[in-house]
């Protein structure tokens, strides 16, 4: 029997925000257990929220660049339920009247367009975290992270494959950066997913049962939980058992998932308006003045790049894979006029050297001006490629320009025609079996000769003006 996958996101993005969603806590990750928590977090009685603007601003953002319909007013509920972490007995969320709803994003699978429905963006407050104890039956409660601001991106279950999970999974975090609203670090779980899984037989419109995968902290391990957990519900189905409902945990270490706890049809969280909370009314100058912030987005940004410097679909993918990495390319083409060898350089040296330490663009040594200088001096024939392949490498172990380092390392190409044709003739001069050996029709031998110049000049010579003078001297 051949199966359909059925595939839904559901996506929590941590908002770059100072402090937290409903109080003036410090949102700050990695800070003491309960260091940043005050009465607001800790749901002391008589307290009241305050909804922080900037949470919605960004919440209206990630909307405009998903093409949702912000809705003119929407309205935070109670979604109760009791967990350790959880020090209201209820979390603020939003439930019939969320943000925004009705977007879409589109994917590019081997060329092919995917376009991926998301049915709402709602606003909510994070809970604590539990951290158990190893040697004692016993857990504890940070509650710094309580009531830090997350959307929640719910998407359609419009995904077929792992690997479109995984696609989309990385086009919203790309969005989410690029907007500079949430770091997108999956380690410290400030972008964390779950999914919704099920199979159906080929041809079938009604869903099957679905399970509910969690537990996965990069986009790697969001397809191997998915591939995973599609063959284990293929061999359910193919030997005649059931698949239940539930919740299951991905376990990397060995690359399987496991039950967690089964899941209702619906949980009863018995939603209903925050009291404490007045309805969020957005008007459409609020919407006009949070889309003319929004930057040129990455999709947009990587057609662009194609079309207007020329460069392949590849170079422009790597180039705008990052915000800060796009603005970099853009000024060394800005400084230099040369968009290929500008990507070249960028893809190449400049960010193997950044990714051998872990470093981002931003803390590159090697600036958008040197790197262009350098280019322009490769292009005016200054220097040569082998040269400049030393050049930019102490380019970035020191964060000198390339014409301090040629300065210092007297490493200008010889360009005087005079002074090369006197190197060669005596070269030449010097080799005669060789020559002799070149003119009976040996050709290989004129990378010997090459050789031979290069070494003279200790590689300062320009290699085209060395080939013209060679073929001239050794043809006689």
């Amino acid at each position: 029997m051949e199966f359909e996958t059925v595939i839904g996101l559901e996506v929590h993005a941590q908002l770059l925000t100072d402090t937290k969603i409903f109080c003036n806590c410090s949102t700050k990750f990695g800070a003491e257990p309960n260091s940043h928590a005050c009465p607001i977090c800790l749901g002391m009685p008589g307290v009241l929220p305050v909804l922080n603007k900037k949470v919605v601003e960004y919440a209206m953002k990630m909307a405009l660049a998903t093409n949702c319909t912000i809705n003119p007013a929407n309205v935070f509920a109670r979604k109760n339920y009791f967990y350790p972490d959880l020090p209201k007995g209820y979390q603020i969320s939003q439930f019939a009247y969320p943000v925004a709803e009705h977007g879409h994003i589109w994917l590019d699978m081997n060329g092919e367009k995917r376009k991926i429905g998301i049915t709402r963006i709602h606003m909510e407050e994070d809970a604590g975290k539990l951290i158990h104890d190893d040697t004692n039956p016993v857990s504890y409660v940070d509650l710094n992270r309580t009531g830090v601001p997350l959307i929640e991106i719910v998407g359609e279950p419009d995904l077929r494959t792992p690997e479109e999970a995984a696609e989309y999974l990385k086009r919203l975090h790309e969005i989410l950066v690029y907007l500079e609203i949430c770091d997108g670090n999956m380690e410290e779980g400030s972008f964390r997913c779950d999914a919704n899984v099920s199979i159906r037989p080929m041809g079938q419109k009604e869903f099957g049962t679905r399970t509910e995968l969690k537990n996965m902290n990069s986009f790697r391990n969001v397809q191997r939980a998915l591939e995973y957990e599609v063959k284990r519900q293929q061999y359910l189905v193919e030997n005649g058992q059931k698949i239940i409902q539930e919740t299951r945990l991905w376990d990397d270490a060995q690359g399987v998932t496991n039950s967690m706890r089964s899941k209702e049809e619906a949980h009863d969280y018995r939603y209903f308006p925050d009291p404490d909370l007045v309805p969020v009314v957005v008007d459409d100058a609020w919407v006009a003045r949070i889309r003319e912030q929004l930057p040129e987005l990455p999709l947009a940004k990587r057609e662009r790049f194609v079309n207007e410097y020329q460069i392949p679909a590849y170079d422009a993918g790597v180039l705008t894979s990052e915000r800060a990495l796009a603005e970099y390319y853009e000024d060394v083409v800005r400084l230099c006029g040369k968009p290929k060898q500008a990507s070249n350089w960028v893809m190449g040296d400049v960010l193997r050297f950044l990714n051998e330490e872990k470093r981002t663009i931003r803390e590159s040594p090697i600036t958008a001006q040197s790197l262009a200088d350098m280019i322009t001096l490769i292009e005016d024939g200054a220097i040569s490629g082998k040269m400049a392949k030393d050049i930019v490498a102490d380019m970035y172990k020191t964060g000198k320009s390339p014409q301090e380092i040629i300065k210092e390392k007297g490493l200008v190409q010889i360009t005087d025609e005079g002074e090369l044709a006197k190197t060669i003739t005596a070269i030449v001069a010097a080799n005669p079996k060789p020559l002799a050996d070149y003119r009976s029709g040996k050709e290989k031998l004129f990378g010997f000769f090459v050789g031979q110049v290069m070494k003279a000049t200790q590689g300062k010579a320009n290699p085209q003006l060395v080939n013209d003078l060679l073929k001239k001297m050794l043809a006689g």
